[in-house]
């Protein structure tokens, strides 16, 4: 991780074109989506807003991760605020604490919004990754994708 910096979108804003298509890829592009759609979200992380905002891992200028908190994540639960989403990092940079790293960071900076409780939800196969991290198993199954849903808590 020497020379990784994790840096606030609104710190390295030509990031968010990197951001937008990871995003994208992973998550939107298969449900039909267009790139777009996706780099106007990314966009919103640039605002003053204390919600959203986009943490991004680089070395240099060279992308290598990001993790975004947003005011909501999954429909089904909509009164849950503030959650960790859209973690990504290049396959290259894997396994080498840097997911870890950005998740902690945004966590922590999201409950420096205020918030008591920060939210995330992943499928099952990401279960102990999470754990590992600290975060409490809150439900499981949840939605038509079965997601498990966390909870990360100041202290």
């Amino acid at each position: 991780m020497e020379n990784i910096t994790i840096s606030n979108l609104r710190a390295v804003p030509h990031l968010a074109v990197d951001v937008a298509d990871r995003v994208w890829r992973a998550w939107w592009k298969p449900a039909g989506f267009p790139l777009e759609h996706i780099s106007e979200r990314v966009r919103e992380n640039l605002t003053g807003k204390p919600l959203p905002f986009a943490l991004v891992a680089h070395y240099g200028s060279t992308f290598v991760g990001t993790a975004s908190a947003i005011v909501s994540d999954l429909e089904e639960r909509p009164h849950f605020t503030p959650w960790v989403a859209a973690v990504w990092i290049d396959p290259p940079f894997r396994r080498l604490g840097i997911g870890g790293a950005i998740v902690r960071d945004a966590a922590h900076a999201a409950l420096a919004t205020g918030a008591d409780t920060v939210y995330l939800c992943a499928l099952p196969a990401k279960r102990r990754f999470y754990e590992v991290l600290g975060w409490s198993r809150h439900e499981e199954n949840v939605g038509h994708h079965g997601l498990d849903v966390f909870t990360f808590r100041q202290g």
